[in-house]
């Protein structure tokens, strides 16, 4: 097709949107039929050597989790419904199905299409890409993990409903791209109304089946309801939007590709905005390191408000998994809490943003040893410390009957699993580039394992967490599992300063000042 027939304006939109894509996909450096077979390559070993062996195993023993009835099951899956539902509208707020490449989404921003033409079918393809995978996946999980379809009508009821529940999901990951807050504040009080009401009527029902097919149904009605609505939406899409977005997803991509996962996630942090005038006392100077970090917060009030919940909810998990030690929920829950606690104490402070800048760079202003650590860490630590204590003392009093025995070393555990998560959140936001040493092979009797270093270096944070945690439940006493998260905290401390280099540079300075 000749570039004369792409710009005619006669010819038919759906043809000059496929003449475009047939270019594009013709550029330079798209993926090669080698390529290709090296991925499904790839797959099927992983298939063979490790997907093949699971499904085996489960087949020949028994399911590790019992279903059992499923007369409570309805209530459950509504509250599963609503929880899937505002996360992809979140993550459509983000990330959304039409994101395309910034280059091809120029071109066609050129053109006088419609941008039903050539995003519907994106959203289409994706959309059934994503349902069809969020359905497969929880097949496959509740085949490995429970006894689901060893009952035939259990399995089909749940299976009904979770072809409902991945089609909603996938339209309300479009709607929380294409519509802007209001409607997606009125979508999600709409689901959790009707979460609540078809989990009452689901209690009341004589039937233990009745409940599940009656959410299977309305699933599937608002499903159908939400997908046309959200994609007769597309054509009210904000473009200069988009394109932002596209173009963030685009960087976002190569550093996730080139091993910067972490810079990555920092594209997508909010931006402060407002209150800039109460970072300074009315004689001029700056307020002090409490109120500086208070007033940062609240400069992005979405991201404090979710790190504040999640230190809540976290603290209260964390004390109740803690004080049932050595029991497996409890440590399953134990670790949860940690890692709530873990994301909280990054969330609900903006001061870690410029941390990493100022120690990395050259300092301007010769501020004294300490100071800028001093300065940053003020709010974070303050702010954990008063999130736990309040979610810890809630879960002490709901649960008073369960910790009265042990109080004072669930105190103790507390207070080691929160020391632990404010050094791995250190250590995390002192990531730089990717070290190049990670990529040389690591050749063992069971194959090269340098995946798992690189897996490892990505999620340092989260990795220290759940060693820490099932390391502080091994150990019988509490104090002793404290030191040792202490000891784990100051160590995440001391490796997060030399990745920037400061700590020697720090040293240095402080040296030359004694001589």
């Amino acid at each position: 097709m000749t570039v004369d027939t792409l710009a005619a304006p006669e010819s038919a939109p759906a043809a000059r949107v496929r003449a475009v894509r047939q270019r594009y996909a013709r550029r330079g450096d798209r993926g090669t039929v080698r390529g290709h077979a090296y991925t499904l390559y790839l797959v099927a070993l992983f298939a063979a050597f490790y997907l093949v062996p699971v499904f085996h195993a489960r087949s020949t023993s028994p399911a590790s989790v019992s279903v059992g009835s499923l007369t409570e099951a309805a209530p459950w899956v509504c509250a599963l419904a609503v929880a899937v539902c505002w996360t992809a509208q979140i993550a459509g707020r983000f990330w959304g199905p039409v994101v395309v490449q910034p280059f091809l989404l120029h071109v066609f921003m050129s053109t006088d299409i419609s941008p039903t033409r050539y995003l519907g079918t994106i959203a289409r393809r994706r959309l059934t890409y994503v349902g069809a995978t969020g359905l497969l996946s929880a097949c496959v999980a509740a085949y490995l993990a429970t006894d689901l379809f060893d009952h035939l009508d259990s399995a089909v009821q749940v299976l009904t409903s979770g072809v409902g529940l991945s089609a909603l999901a996938a339209f309300a990951w479009l709607w929380g791209q294409v519509r802007p807050l209001r409607d997606n504040l009125l979508l999600a009080s709409a689901l959790g109304g009707t979460a609540v009401v078809v989990g009452g009527v689901s209690r009341v029902a004589p039937d233990s089946g009745t409940g599940l097919w009656l959410l299977a149904g309305v699933l599937a009605a608002t499903a159908a309801v939400l997908g046309r609505a959200a994609l007769r939406a597309i054509r009210t899409v904000d473009l200069a939007r988009l394109a932002r977005e596209s173009a963030r997803a685009s960087q976002a991509q190569t550093y996730a590709w080139t091993g910067t996962l972490h810079h990555a996630l920092d594209l997508y942090r909010p931006e402060p905005s407002g209150l800039t005038s109460a970072l300074i006392r009315p004689d001029g100077r700056l307020r002090g390191y409490l109120p500086q970090g208070a007033v940062r917060a609240l400069r992005t009030p979405g991201r404090a408000g979710a790190g504040a919940a999640l230190l809540l909810i976290g603290s209260s998990v964390l004390t109740h998994g803690a004080g049932g030690r050595g029991d497996g929920p409890a440590s399953w829950l134990w670790a949860l809490g940690a890692l709530c606690v873990y994301l909280g104490s990054g969330w609900v402070g903006e001061t870690w943003r410029g941390l990493r800048d100022e120690l990395t760079l050259a300092p301007l202003y010769g501020e004294r040893w300490g100071g800028t650590l001093a300065r940053t860490l003020a709010w974070p630590v303050v702010a954990v410390t008063i999130g736990a204590f309040l979610g810890g003392g809630f879960s002490v009093v709901v649960r008073w009957d369960h910790h009265s025995g042990h109080l004072r070393d669930t105190a103790i555990l507390v207070t080691g699993s929160v020391v632990m998560a404010l050094g791995a959140r250190f250590l995390r936001e002192m990531k730089l580039d990717l070290p190049l040493e990670l990529l040389l092979p690591v050749i063992t009797p069971f194959g090269d394992l340098s995946g798992l270093r690189f897996v490892a270096w990505q999620f340092d944070g989260f990795v220290v967490v759940l060693v820490g945690v099932a390391l502080m439940a091994a150990l019988p006493s509490a104090v002793g599992a404290t030191a040792l998260a202490v000891c784990m905290a100051a160590g995440c401390v001391w490796t997060g300063l030399r990745r920037t280099g400061w700590a020697h540079r720090g040293l240095f300075s402080r040296l030359s000042r004694v001589q």
